[in-house]
């Protein structure tokens, strides 16, 4: 009975701890103090944070008239667009658009029109052909590119909001570079990439570039983790099943040895 008494015990402990820690939980990462983007307020962040579908929408399409000529997203399917609330024929609209690569009966390379199973293509065949397109640099694929970085969301928009701003005297902007705090060494290969009005919102939201940057950074954060308001619901559901189970078993701890002094 001793040892039945301390499992239960054991096991109440145990539940009452992991389920402290889970809500607790805080991810710490060590990163030079200059290199950490000022925090900003994101909807989806957070234990019950959820995507905003209009954002996620104006966010591809900031993706799709300005990143797409540089950056890849090789990792999403066009069919995977209904998480933004896109339909099933304008995905099959949108998907005809790309022509996708693929070996015919002869085993000649030919060419299709995509659908919706297709994963978004290259942009260019290989990686030589990639850095001959972009003088020398490589630009990186948008997929994961949120949690490729501490602090990812913060960090892009930081990035694409951090242009313009005059360098200090101990840093020297080599040719074809650009000043932007954020990078290490203050330097990137990349343009800015964001004026304002450089996109026609159809919600008529107004297409400033903190807009935009907030918008993209949205939608990237979501290529990143398109199932995360899944797993946030099954987290959820996961520890009011151990709060209620710890209740149970204390509560049955407590009858058993009610009457042992």
């Amino acid at each position: 009975m001793k040892n039945y008494s301390k499992t239960v015990a054991l096991f109440v402990w145990v539940m009452l701890a992991i389920i402290i820690g889970s809500v607790g939980f805080l991810r710490f990462t060590t990163v030079p103090a200059h290199h950490v983007p000022p925090p900003q307020q994101w909807g989806f962040k957070g234990p019950l944070g959820t995507y905003d579908k209009a954002a996620l929408q104006r966010g591809f399409q900031v993706y799709k008239e300005v990143c797409a000529a540089c950056h890849e997203l090789k990792r999403i399917r066009f069919r995977e667009l209904a998480a933004l609330g896109f339909s099933e024929p304008q995905i099959k609209a949108l998907a005809a658009t790309y022509s996708i690569k693929i070996l015919n009966e002869s085993g000649e390379e030919a060419e299709r029109p995509g659908i919706p199973s297709d994963a978004f293509p290259p942009i260019h065949p290989n990686e030589l052909a990639t850095r001959a397109a972009n003088n020398g640099a490589l630009p990186p694929d948008q997929s994961l590119i949120i949690k490729a970085r501490p602090h990812g969301e913060d960090y892009i928009y930081a990035l694409l909001t951090g242009y313009g701003q005059t360098p200090p005297k101990d840093i020297v902007v080599g040719e074809g570079r650009y000043y932007n705090p954020v990078m290490a060494g203050g330097q990137i290969s990349m343009a800015p990439p964001l004026k304002d009005g450089q996109v026609t919102y159809s919600d008529g939201t107004k297409a400033t570039v903190s807009q935009m940057a907030k918008d993209v950074v949205e939608f990237l954060s979501w290529t990143a983790e398109p199932e995360m308001e899944d797993r946030k619901r099954t987290g959820l559901a996961v520890l009011l099943y151990m709060l209620v189970m710890t209740i149970i078993f204390y509560a049955a701890k407590r009858k058993i040895w009610k009457d042992v002094k």
